[in-house]
């Protein structure tokens, strides 16, 4: 692995497997043991991993593959939450890669009070949020890219009222930009991260383009404040090209309005 150690993947499995008990996964607990949960040679046998790879795994000297992450998965028993967090931390942060927001269109992100909005790149990265739209989003582990949010975040389906027409909508926009960036190898990565993780992703990315104007969800539910229903307008970024500012405000005077403003209270 190139870069820096990445010593938080290496701290969240020694914390998993100690989490494992031996006679759970199958194992002898015959015997003293001297780790509590699984020991690293066990994981990396579960996992099918040379016991080596594993440890340099936990060491932070590599970074899994997707079909490597799904095997860890399924060793150190992992639930939907969890497996999330460990994507999310087998990914390189790519921090000479990562698009930018340009400091005027933050100014005007941080003076927007009446709505969540934030900003998108190419791939549906969230590259930044006003108050209100981090209010909005607070329940999410994955907060990174939209697109995670909606496939693979445990807060989704509830979040996304109308999920099937968020995820349609979602899977039409990676279609539009694999189609102008198909060499991407950010945009690869992330649909063969959403096609191993979630088959609702991959039954939507097999089914042929529909035909007409597809529009995202416009449904939501925060559970501090209940249902919401907001416009979604996005606007493109003509000194970014495909990056897009996402605004969702409410229908003033509506309960969805009302709703906006005691999220923005209680975020303060």
């Amino acid at each position: 692995m190139n870069g820096d150690r990445n010593t938080a993947l290496g701290a969240f499995l020694r914390t998993r497997r100690a989490l494992v008990r031996p006679e759970q996964a199958g194992l002898s607990t015959a015997g003293r043991r001297r780790v509590p949960g699984l020991r690293r040679d066990e994981v990396a046998l579960l996992a099918g991993l040379s016991a080596g790879y594993y440890a340099r795994l936990e060491q932070g000297h590599e970074r899994p593959t997707r079909q490597t992450v799904e095997s860890l998965k399924h060793a150190l028993r992992l639930d939907e939450s969890a497996t999330v967090e460990l994507h999310r931390l087998a990914r390189p942060a790519a921090r000479d890669r990562r698009e930018r927001v340009s400091p005027h269109l933050l100014v005007l992100l941080g003076d927007w009070t009446a709505a969540p909005a934030y900003v998108l790149g190419r791939s549906g990265d969230v590259l930044a949020r006003n108050a209100l739209a981090a209010a909005l989003h607070n329940r999410f582990v994955h907060r990174d890219n939209l697109h995670r949010m909606i496939f693979l975040d445990p807060a989704g389906p509830e979040f996304f009222r109308d999920w099937t027409a968020t995820a349609r909508a979602a899977v039409h926009d990676l279609r539009q930009v694999a189609g102008q960036t198909a060499d991407e190898r950010g945009l690869r990565e992330l649909v063969g991260e959403l096609a191993i993780a979630s088959p609702r992703f991959r039954g939507l990315w097999a089914e042929p383009e529909p035909r007409g104007q597809v529009r995202p969800g416009t449904c939501f539910f925060h559970p501090d404040v209940g249902e919401l229903d907001l416009r979604t307008e996005v606007f493109p970024i003509t000194s970014a090209p495909g990056q897009r500012l996402v605004a969702q405000p409410a229908e003033p005077g509506s309960r969805s309005a009302d709703a906006l403003v005691l999220l923005s209270t209680l975020a303060a």
